[in-house]
């Protein structure tokens, strides 16, 4: 790998300060319609889950990085504020599948359009710095 330049430098610091700031918007838009910014991301990975079936709290803890007793804190806390419930898997009664209600549902219709825009605007912002970049393509 070469040596890494000012440039390189400078690229990597346009990019983690275009995430920031989605990340920073998102917070402030999942606070709008009463949502944590947690829980906001709990609801992308449950309607974003793969397959026919609803996620397992185990599930959201690997999508979320988060511990299982963490995420099971946080699934309590959304279920009790309307936007999941919690519903026993058909074929194995030990599990435990997560499922939108219509509130988590109407928020994430409300939340989801503006945040593809801003992602596509981040994807930009991504695509011309690694464009103005030859050979930074590896390293970011």
């Amino acid at each position: 790998m070469p040596p890494l330049t000012c440039e390189d430098f400078e690229h990597l610091l346009a990019f983690r300060t275009s995430l920031r700031r989605f990340e920073r918007w998102s917070e402030e838009q999942a606070r709008a319609v009463g949502l944590t910014h947690v829980q906001h991301q709990l609801l992308v990975a449950i309607k974003g889950h793969p397959g026919g079936e609803p996620p397992t709290v185990g599930e959201l803890a690997e999508y979320l990085l988060l511990r299982h007793h963490s995420a099971v804190e946080l699934v309590d806390r959304a279920e009790a504020a309307g936007f999941v419930r919690r519903a026993a898997d058909a074929g194995d009664g030990r599990l435990v599948r997560v499922r939108l209600t219509e509130k988590g549902e109407r928020c994430l219709a409300e939340l989801t359009p503006a945040h593809m825009r801003e992602l596509h605007s981040l994807a930009a912002v991504l695509n011309e710095l690694v464009a103005g970049a030859p050979g930074t393509v590896a390293r970011i």
